[in-house]
């Protein structure tokens, strides 16, 4: 009697929903920002004072009618990024400095380098303060594309 089945080697790999969410967040655990507004092309507003931001990358998806948005975020030595919320995840990625991040409903997360960090959508945070240092966060944002990146809270 054979086997009918396929060898191991000859099946595909399947992109449920599961494994597409969680490459979708391992992508985004990349990166991070705090509170920051995208450019223009990405709707929001600028950038709270002591905050700048570079858009690295923004695509169309993952779902019709939302956006990927990679930025890279750097704080200036002491600032304070304002309360806000987004519409969408947010996953980010301390890449240098320390800084406070206040999250409702989890309580404030004293992040440095090498910390990973996730919001979920409409979780207002913000509000802590950044490290005697530059502070550098790199984030990745899934949200809905018709709608500001940040509002206030």
């Amino acid at each position: 009697m054979t086997d009918m089945t396929e060898p191991k080697a000859a099946r595909r790999p399947r992109l449920n929903r599961r494994v597409f969410t969680g490459c979708a967040l391992c992508a985004v655990a990349g990166f991070a920002a705090t509170g920051l507004a995208t450019s223009a092309s990405a709707q929001g507003a600028p950038p709270a004072g002591g905050l700048t931001r570079k858009v690295l990358s923004q695509t169309d998806g993952p779902a019709p009618g939302y956006v990927t948005i990679i930025a890279e975020v750097e704080i200036s030595p002491g600032a304070v990024v304002a309360p806000h919320t987004h519409p969408g995840i947010e996953t980010g990625y301390v890449l240098e400095g320390e800084v406070e991040l206040p999250i409702q409903g989890v309580g404030t997360r004293n992040l440095k380098a090498g910390d990973a960090f996730q919001i979920p959508p409409g979780t207002v945070h913000g509000g802590g303060k950044a490290s005697a240092a530059k502070v550098k966060i790199v984030s990745t944002f899934v949200v809905e594309k018709a709608k500001p990146l940040a509002s206030p809270a």
